[in-house]
């Protein structure tokens, strides 16, 4: 596998929620691979962080003291695009823009989330704060999939891929976390929806859950995390490193093959008979 199509070019990826976390790790595997990246995201400070040098420099030599192969400079090119992904203009720019300089999208990794606040029972969650959920992750998932699809369907090589970020709830909650639970299983409908109607045109849509991967919204989890009895208990996290690479590994699939939908956990975690 590699970062470049059949034609000879290199590939190109929009990754919203480039700026931390999974969309970090993601944008710089694809970049050291040698993929061409259009980060999206609010803060264009985070974004540059993503795609400084110095951060690079710094994080492989951390990577390669510790024997890691996550290492390494980026081969790719970066191109900042800060977007609110849960207004259209915005996402219309950041498509815009891509195609501007890269000439076409052969990905979009949906990744761009909030859980929201923590912690609030059902009843007493502000809708200002449900509404800011589903307007990120779902309708903001939506937005960029549909702009992906428009270009996808007429670009020449016609076709690409679009992997949304699910979340392992997408299929089994966490206490006190409705509006996140809710956005998250409606992702698996928009997985599945766009992926049949992207067949007839080479779109290939999958989905990757993933459960404690090493990040500043998981941090919590090493102190304690509610459980479903109740009670608040640490909780195991893995290197989102291996996320990263599993990210890629679908995106470098040929476009006759799907990875319709994948699970990358922590291996101990409270998942698998979570409650």
């Amino acid at each position: 596998m590699n970062a470049e199509r059949t034609d000879g070019r290199t590939r190109i990826a929009v990754i919203t929620g480039a700026g931390s976390g999974v969309g970090r790790a993601v944008t710089r595997e694809l970049l050291r691979a040698g993929w061409s990246v259009a980060l999206a995201g609010r803060r264009a400070e985070t974004l540059e962080e993503t795609a400084a040098p110095a951060a690079w420099e710094a994080e492989g030599t951390a990577a390669r003291e510790a024997g890691g192969v996550n290492a390494g400079a980026p081969r790719g090119e970066a191109l900042v695009v800060p977007t609110d992904v849960s207004r259209p203009r915005d996402v219309d720019a950041l498509f815009a823009a891509t195609v501007g300089r890269f000439g076409r999208v052969d990905l979009l990794f949906n990744n761009a989330g909030t859980f929201g606040p923590g912690g609030v029972p059902v009843e007493e969650l502000p809708y200002d704060a449900w509404r800011h959920v589903v307007d990120t992750n779902l309708n903001g998932a939506f937005l960029c999939a549909q702009a992906a699809y428009r270009l996808m369907k007429e670009q020449d090589p016609q076709g690409g891929r679009i992997i949304n970020n699910g979340s392992v709830s997408a299929h089994t909650p966490r206490p006190l976390s409705v509006a996140y639970t809710a956005t998250k299983h409606a992702l698996t409908g928009l997985t599945k929806s766009l992926s049949l109607d992207g067949r007839p045109y080479r779109i290939a849509v999958g989905q990757i859950d993933i459960g404690n991967a090493a990040t500043d919204m998981t941090r919590r989890m090493g102190t304690g995390a509610l459980q479903a009895n109740g009670e608040t208990a640490p909780e195991p996290v893995m290197d989102v490193a291996d996320v990263a690479r599993t990210v890629r590994h679908m995106a470098e699939l040929p476009l006759e093959a799907n990875m319709q939908f994948a699970t990358v956990l922590a291996t101990t975690m409270p998942y698998i008979g979570r409650g």
